[in-house]
C-alpha cells in the first residue's frame, strides 16, 4: 500500500520517471518501504515476542562444562539458515523440549526474518486457537470455525506455537488434521513449538535408556511418541513437513530472567 504522504507519488503508487525524453508511469517504492511494517502487524506475534531476533538470542553456556550450549547454538544456527535460504528449503522446522529454553523466540525470530524479506508469517497459540473454535460453536458468537481457521490454512508460512496435547481427544485431532492436511496438500510451509512430554509419560523407544537426563534433570523426550498420540498418518506428514530441532537446556525463564528481576521499595 502506497503511502498517502509519499512526495513522489502523492499516494497513488505510481510516480512519473523520464526515460529517453518520455515520461513513464513507474511503480513507486514507497508502499515496499512499508511492507514489513504491514506484515509485521498481520503477523499478530504477541507483545511478549516482538523483541524476538536471531540477534538477541541468548547462547548460554552449560554451568559444568563452560561452553556454549551446542542445542542452543545448532538450533540458531539452523533458523538462521531456513531465514536465509527461504522460499528454497525443503521443509519447516518444529522446535523441541522443556518450557523455557527458547523455542518460541527462536520462531518468531524466524518469522520476523522472514517477514523483513516481504514474506506473510502468521503467529498462532493453539491452545488459544482451539478454545475460539469452541466458542465459535455458541448461537450468538459473531464468527465461525471455517472463519477462524481460514488464514491458519492460506498465509505462506504458519507458526503454531505449543502444539502439544495429553492423550489428545478426537475433537482435537481432527482441528489439528484439517490444518496440517490442508496445508500438506499446498505445499505451505509450518513452523512449530512443541513441549514434549517427559519421563514414564512419553515412554522410550526400543535402545533408549530411561535414565537419560537433560541438563534440567528432566527426562530426556521423546518427539516420535509425542507426535504418534496424533495419529500415524499425520505424524508421517509432520515429519515430513519439518525438520525437529531440539533444544535440550535450563530453564532461561527461571535461572537468567529470575536473577535479573530487582523489585526496590518506595
Amino acid at each position: 500500500m502506497a503511502q498517502k504522504d509519499c512526495p513522489h507519488c502523492q499516494g497513488t503508487g505510481w510516480k512519473l520517471v523520464e526515460v529517453e525524453g518520455v515520461l513513464r508511469a513507474q511503480r513507486c517504492g514507497c508502499g515496499l518501504a512499508r511492507q514489513p511494517i504491514d506484515l509485521l502487524h498481520r503477523s499478530r506475534i504477541p507483545p511478549r515476542y516482538e523483541h524476538c531476533t536471531l540477534a538477541n538470542f541468548d547462547l548460554r553456556k552449560d554451568a559444568a562444562t563452560g561452553s556454549v550450549n551446542g542445542y542452543l547454538e545448532r538450533a540458531k544456527s539452523d533458523a538462521a539458515f531456513f531465514v536465509r535460504e527461504y522460499p528454497n528449503v525443503d521443509c519447516g522446522l518444529v522446535f523441541t523440549g522443556p518450557t523455557g529454553v527458547g523455542k518460541t523466540h527462536l520462531a518468531v525470530a524466524v518469522v520476523r526474518g522472514l517477514i523483513e524479506r516481504g514474506f506473510d508469517c502468521l503467529f498462532v497459540d493453539f491452545r488459544e486457537l482451539l478454545q475460539q473454535i469452541r466458542e465459535s460453536y455458541d448461537p450468538v458468537a459473531e464468527t465461525t470455525e471455517l472463519r477462524l481457521l481460514q488464514p491458519v490454512i492460506e498465509t505462506e508460512v504458519l507458526l503454531l506455537d505449543e502444539l502439544v496435547a495429553a492423550n489428545p481427544n478426537d475433537w482435537l485431532k481432527e482441528r489439528l488434521a484439517y490444518i496440517i492436511n490442508a496445508r500438506y496438500n499446498q505445499k505451505k510451509v509450518m513452523l512449530i513449538t512443541t513441549t514434549l512430554a517427559f519421563g514414564d509419560a512419553a515412554g522410550a523407544s526400543d535402545g533408549e535408556s530411561r535414565g537419560a537426563r537433560m541438563p534440567s534433570g528432566e527426562s530426556v523426550p521423546n518427539l516420535e511418541r509425542s507426535l504418534d498420540q496424533f495419529g500415524v498418518t499425520l505424524s508421517s506428514r509432520l515429519y515430513e513437513m519439518c525438520k525437529p530441532i531440539e533444544i535440550h537446556a535450563h530453564d532461561f525463564r527461571r535461572e537468567v530472567k529470575q536473577a535479573g528481576y530487582r523489585f526496590y521499595a518506595d
